[in-house]
């Protein structure tokens, strides 16, 4: 007893991977960062190992990734609410169970290192209730804590536990793809950590670069390539020859060009610059006059670093028309949900609501309404959205055609690739994770009369 009373004072030793995982988790989930761009930051400032830096990344995305499943788990272990339970207890336990549940990390090590964590960042007492849970939940078998599910006759709050989603995200997928069984693999997908993809820059960079560092070419794009590397050390994206952009949003990319004509394009909402880098390299072959508007001024000043010297504008892209100028083509990749890229960024599912849906389906159509204003005769306008919820895409589309009868939609089946199947809805573009191995993006286009 005494020498377990004189262990519980040693200073708490937490190992540096745990520890910055956990700073990392509570600056994402209590300080609204996004871990994307925090934990690569983080990473090149640390003096971390290769196995370190890769343990880092697992603990922190799938840890946000999974939350949802292991607060399933812990509210129904704590003697309190778990919506009462104090923030960094939350962040530090879900660090726990994830490791438990979801690594290859024997319990006791598991237990252990997380306590260890809980005491350096929140001290003796919370780390105490800590060890408590994780204890708890090390009594019985992954298999015996999620057997009940299969009791669960509601699909939608069943799967919401197994897969961590929002029940309000799944009833989404569901509204779309009329099948529990897609659905499933939706979600499925969705819990599988993407590998970077390389996009070449035409001009700077072809996909033969790409395959020559070792990645393996895209399968729908003709510009990608998919690298198990960090490719913040290429040099191509070092020197912005070429960038950092998943294959669904090179197709909207590409698949616009390809139907954009004339001597002038804009990118109305273009930060933070994945679209605008690929469209400003394709308008400078092809001799056509590139502009790329963003509303945030930070997001403008990321855009112009990759479009290699094209205009930027910043400003409000529901007012464009009060820049006195009229264009060929437009594109709206507009804010949406990201219900379509969920895999990449796992925080976002916990983030949007029905409330956010309202908004920005608003915003939206503002935005389709300004593009409108400045498109010349013969213009071609592509809506985008990294989603494929209803309101978001097919509801925008007739919204459209309803309110802008000089707008004919133009069937994007003519410049898809020709072995991308099964990837139409109603005239547009609509990809799915788990169909097509990219993001759910999704592309409208209309010709103006």
């Amino acid at each position: 007893m005494v020498e377990a009373r004189r262990n519980s004072f040693k200073s708490p030793k937490p190992d540096a991977p745990r520890l910055l995982a956990f700073d990392l988790i509570a600056e994402v989930n209590r300080n609204d960062g996004y871990s994307n761009l925090l934990v690569p930051a983080a990473l090149n400032a640390s003096s971390l190992e290769e196995r370190d830096r890769n343990l880092v990344t697992e603990l922190v995305y799938g840890t946000l990734r999974m939350q949802g499943k292991h607060d399933w788990v812990l509210a129904q272990i704590s003697d309190r609410p778990w919506i009462e339970v104090d923030p960094g207890i939350v962040d530090v336990a879900r660090l726990g169970v994830h490791q438990i549940h979801e690594l290859r990390i024997p319990d006791h090590a598991a237990v252990s290192a997380t306590v260890e964590v809980a005491r350096k960042r929140l001290g003796e007492s919370k780390a105490s209730f800590v060890n408590a849970l994780l204890r708890s939940v090390t009594r019985k078998s992954y298999e015996d804590w999620f057997a009940p599910l299969s009791q669960i006759s509601d699909n939608v709050e069943r799967l919401s536990i197994q897969y961590s989603h929002p029940e309000w995200i799944i009833s989404a997928y569901f509204d779309l793809l009329k099948d529990w069984q897609m659905v499933e693999a939706e979600l499925t997908t969705n819990n599988i950590p993407a590998l970077p993809t390389l996009v070449a820059w035409p001009g700077y960079s072809t996909q033969a670069d790409l395959v020559a560092l070792g990645a393996q070419p895209t399968i729908y794009s003709a510009l990608g390539g998919r690298l198990k590397a960090n490719p913040g050390n290429l040099d191509l994206i070092k020197h912005r020859l070429a960038g950092v952009q998943d294959e669904g949003s090179q197709l909207v990319a590409s698949v616009f060009a390809s139907a954009a004509a004339g001597s002038s394009w804009l990118d109305l909402c273009a930060g933070p610059g994945g679209k605008a880098a690929l469209l400003s390299s394709i308008a400078k072959e092809r001799d056509i006059a590139f502009t790329a508007n963003e509303f945030s001024t930070p997001r403008a000043d990321l855009v112009k670093k990759v479009v290699h010297g094209a205009r930027v504008w910043c400003g409000d892209g529901r007012e464009v028309a009060s820049r006195g100028e009229s264009f060929d083509a437009v594109l709206v990749d507009a804010p949406c949900t990201g219900l379509g890229a969920l895999r990449r960024r796992p925080e976002v599912r916990w983030r949007r609501t029905l409330s956010d849906l309202r908004e920005l389906t608003l915003l939206q159509r503002e935005l389709i309404d300004g593009a409108a204003s400045v498109m010349n005769s013969g213009a071609i306008l592509g809506y985008a959205t990294c989603s494929p919820h209803l309101a978001e895409t097919t509801v925008q589309v007739l919204d459209i055609v309803k309110k802008h009868p000089e707008l004919e939609q133009i069937d994007v089946s003519d410049y898809l690739p020709s072995h991308l199947h099964d990837a139409v809805r109603s005239k547009s573009m609509s990809l799915w994770t788990h169909k097509h191995g990219t993001d759910a993006m999704f592309l409208a286009l209309f010709r103006k009369k």
